[in-house]
């Protein structure tokens, strides 16, 4: 009888961790994004990771991709609008752009003529080539990925994009 008590608290306790593991790390809604380390601009590294607690768009732009350019006022409209914002699992709302440009110069003139006032902005000046394109598989530009307060992604693609992003947003604030 021991054994049967015994058996049945290891299967209770094996459950109940397989339940509150990690998500796997991968790129599908629902897992956990990878992490991105790259610098700013000043050489300052920001981490994704610094960033949980708070619902962050991950996006993949450059400075000379006009769609990325076209989406931008979106953006900074979205990150005014919900940057204070509660969320299930989050409080605020932050963007990590991350730039496919080459050219620092390029790269920070960009940033200042669209505005874009987040303090998340990193690159490491490698074009395609660029290690967090690559660990994203970024094929084309602009390209998103929304993660919550806990690392896992919410939401990528055209559903983080226009319209769109803000509709999700909302959907997921408390």
């Amino acid at each position: 009888m021991k054994k049967v008590v015994l058996i049945a608290i290891a299967a209770l306790f094996s459950l109940n961790t397989f339940a509150q593991s990690e998500p796997k790390v991968g790129l599908n809604i629902g897992d956990k994004a990878p992490n991105l380390s790259f610098e700013d601009p000043n050489g300052k590294i920001i981490s994704l990771d610094d960033l949980k607690g708070q619902m962050v768009l991950i996006d993949f732009w450059a400075s000379w991709c006009r769609p990325c350019r076209i989406e931008n006022p979106n953006l900074v409209k979205t990150y005014k609008q919900f940057k204070y914002a509660e969320f299930e699992n989050a409080k605020g709302f932050t963007i990590y752009s991350y730039s496919l440009d080459k050219s620092k110069d390029a790269w920070q003139r960009a940033i200042m003529q669209d505005g874009l006032n987040w303090p998340n902005h990193v690159s490491d000046l490698a074009g395609w080539g660029a290690k967090g394109a690559q660990t994203y598989n970024v094929r084309f530009i602009p390209q998103a990925y929304l993660i919550n307060g806990d690392g896992v992604i919410v939401g990528k693609g055209n559903n983080v994009r226009g319209a769109n992003l803000s509709k999700l947003l909302n959907n997921l604030k408390k």
